[in-house]
């Protein structure tokens, strides 16, 4: 997860493929070094820092975790590297807690559609959580986030394919081409 922010998941799993063939536990990867991890993560954005980051978070895991992910709030955003965003993601998908991560995708949807509006993703966040229902709050995340992708996009919306048209607010609508 650490590697996501600024990235794609494409870019991403084209860097870790080969990188988790050969290390796939914390102390494995902890063991090529930064220097080794940048050489698998150059092609993603951020890869200096990210390594760095990392290769700190690994040896956390080793040293205190032995190498699990911690399963709370406050020890993942304790973690190098490691924010609300990405404990959020951690959080949900790992451990199947409701929480909702706010990526630009969601806060794009969220605010459009005004179901969430928010100046900030922690706004927006906090009215998802009051707005959605508990039984959805685990796949709300993955669902906003698809339609934002795919239907809701940030240049060219496809409006005329979006299932919830008739009750989004968004005023800039894009009708399709005929």
């Amino acid at each position: 997860m650490i590697l996501s922010a600024q990235a794609t998941d494409v870019s991403v799993n084209a860097a870790t493929k080969p990188l988790y063939e050969i290390a796939n536990t914390p102390a494995a990867i902890a063991a090529i070094g930064v220097d080794g991890l940048k050489e698998f993560i150059k092609s993603i954005g951020l890869f200096n820092t990210k390594a760095e980051n990392v290769i700190k978070t690994c040896n956390i895991l080793v040293d205190e975790y032995e190498s699990r992910v911690p399963r709370t709030r406050k020890e993942l955003e304790a973690l190098p590297g490691v924010g609300r965003k990405t404990a959020n993601v951690i959080l949900n998908t790992a451990f199947g807690e409701p929480t909702i991560a706010v990526d630009t995708h969601i806060f794009r949807v969220s605010n459009r559609t005004k179901i969430a509006s928010g100046k900030t993703p922690r706004a927006v966040e906090e009215k998802l959580l009051k707005w959605v229902p508990d039984d959805f709050k685990v796949d709300a995340h993955h669902w906003l986030i698809l339609h934002g992708r795919y239907v809701c996009t940030a240049r060219r919306p496809r409006c005329g394919s979006c299932v919830i048209e008739d009750l989004c607010e968004y005023k800039d609508k894009v009708e399709p081409a005929d």
